[in-house]
């Protein structure tokens, strides 16, 4: 079978090859996506009809991330997946894969791969069709490879292509993989265990798929040298576990830092669950610190807390950063208080740029600009540089210059006590009117007194406001899903000292 690709060459789309089923340890199993007549991703629902002859599998009227994610077969590993209808899904994609490009492309091919080869092991399947039309996908991987993008996504082929190698004894996608894992990992990887897109949600999305890759390794010998390769992934795995445990909060959940939103990623007790099941705890390494990530966390016996000082991320691939310098996030006996707002969208709009906008985070704005050039969809301009003043047990503070054309310097300093947070901000240079932002969870209902707030029991006041105003914003629950809640904006000139008594 051949189809037309994008760059007007023909691809060949099923070469005879049989693959070999493989041995694993249960791994998480995806979020519900398919309940038999419906597929739902990013909060968005389409029926096609006959699941095995009318998926349009380049649907498109949803975006392109919602076309991606329905390219990449999650809904095979869902719980109770029956292996039939699961027979037919691939069925129907294989016989329609020659009326469009979305699934040819090399991270869906990525993600399909590997959802396909747990899918087939799982159930002890061998069809020689099946077989033939993944061989094929995974030469094109090997050929297409994005080198282009980078991060995440070179990661992400890197992965598949170690599944691919070890489902159709490939030596060469062996060699290929292992060098290419060993090379992206020390990069991608950084040495306080985040994951260096600085986003939560994509370190889990990453720790799992290191995981996945120990759990085929362990369970399956292949080649020579791939202990080798184990330990260097138990190795970037334990460091990984470490920073997740340190930024994931008492109630399980994650910041939503830079581009990060439920429902998305595997959570981070299922994470450390499937650790536990492959003997990669976080005991034989040590709990992150939270150095070279940038973020810090700080603990009391009500309060959790994480300040944001690090840089805006890897400076060659922005495209998940925002321009949140500076930013912190609060939770209060448990439950969410001062909150990241999120992402709901990656497509390339206004709300998308709303979304990773100074404004849109707990920090201060200067003439209504962004600290960093966010801009069209993923990319960044200029970038605030921020320089650590202290950082100790119980204070830190930093400074960044993402205001410089203006004639401005951001200070920011976070004090930590047992029963309150205070945050001190001091604009330094040309003196003008600021305004720092404070936004808090959806079910909270602040009510401004002159110049503080009450919540709660709990009392917030601006010493050197000019101005407390409240507003609503949008707070994100996920991909496509918003609900209103309440943001505090505060005015001031030089000076601005937040006490956030927790009484």
């Amino acid at each position: 079978m051949l189809v037309e690709s994008r760059c007007n060459r023909e691809v060949v789309l099923s070469v005879p090859r049989t693959g070999i089923s493989l041995i694993f340890v249960p791994f998480i199993p995806k979020y519900l996506s398919f309940d038999g007549s419906s597929f739902s991703f990013l909060n968005l629902k389409k029926s096609f009809g006959p699941v095995s002859t009318e998926v349009n599998w380049n649907f498109g009227n949803y975006g392109k991330l919602w076309a991606y994610n329905l390219n990449y077969f999650d809904f095979l590993l869902q719980s109770e997946m029956d292996r039939e209808i699961g027979l037919c899904l691939i069925d129907g994609f294989i016989s329609g894969l020659q009326k469009g490009s979305v699934g040819l492309e090399p991270y869906p091919i990525s993600l399909r791969g590997i959802n396909w080869i747990k899918f087939l092991s799982l159930h002890h399947l061998r069809r020689e069709d099946i077989d033939a039309s993944l061989y094929a996908q995974y030469l094109m991987l090997n050929r297409n490879l994005e080198y282009h993008l980078l991060g995440n996504h070179l990661l992400e082929n890197a992965f598949s292509l170690l599944f691919g190698a070890c489902y159709f004894q490939e030596k060469s996608w062996f060699a290929k993989s292992c060098t290419l894992l060993q090379v992206e990992l020390h990069e991608q990887v950084l040495d306080d265990g985040a994951h260096f897109e600085l986003s939560p949600m994509y370190h889990q999305i990453i720790l799992d798929r290191l995981l996945d890759c120990c759990n085929l390794l362990m369970h399956n010998q292949c080649f020579a040298g791939q202990d080798e390769l184990l330990a260097f992934l138990r190795e970037k795995a334990v460091a990984m576990i470490g920073w997740l445990k340190t930024v994931t909060f008492a109630d399980g959940s994650i910041p939503h830092l830079n581009d990060a939103t439920d429902g998305i990623a595997p959570l981070s007790h299922e994470l450390f669950g499937y650790a536990s099941r492959l003997g990669v705890d976080c005991r034989f390494g040590h709990f992150s610190k939270l150095r070279e990530s940038g973020y810090r966390k700080f603990v009391a016996k009500n309060y959790e807390c994480i300040v944001d000082i690090g840089h805006i991320g890897p400076d060659y691939i922005p495209g998940h950063a925002h321009a949140d310098t500076l930013n912190f996030v609060l939770h209060v006996r448990g439950k969410p208080f001062l909150v990241d707002t999120g992402i709901s969208t990656y497509q390339k709009d206004a709300v998308r740029d709303q979304e990773r906008g100074s404004a849109a985070h707990n920090t201060v704005v200067v003439n209504g600009e962004n600290s960093s050039d966010v801009w069209g969809g993923f990319r960044v301009g200029r970038r605030a540089r921020v320089k650590v003043l202290e950082n100790t047990d119980a204070t830190v503070a930093a400074e960044h210059d993402g205001y410089i054309r203006f004639g401005v310097v951001h200070q920011r300093e976070w004090r930590f006590e047992t029963r309150r947070v205070v945050v001190h901000d001091i604009m330094r240079g040309r003196l003008m009117k600021v305004t720092a932002y404070f936004h808090f969870d959806h079910q909270l209902m602040p009510e401004v007194v002159g110049h503080s707030v009450h919540i709660g029991g709990k009392v917030i006041s601006f010493v050197g406001a000019e101005r407390v105003e409240l507003t609503g914003y949008r707070q994100t629950l996920g991909f496509n899903r918003t609900i209103e809640a309440m943001c505090v904006i505060v005015h001031f000139r030089e000076k601005l000292e937040t006490l956030i008594k927790l009484d």
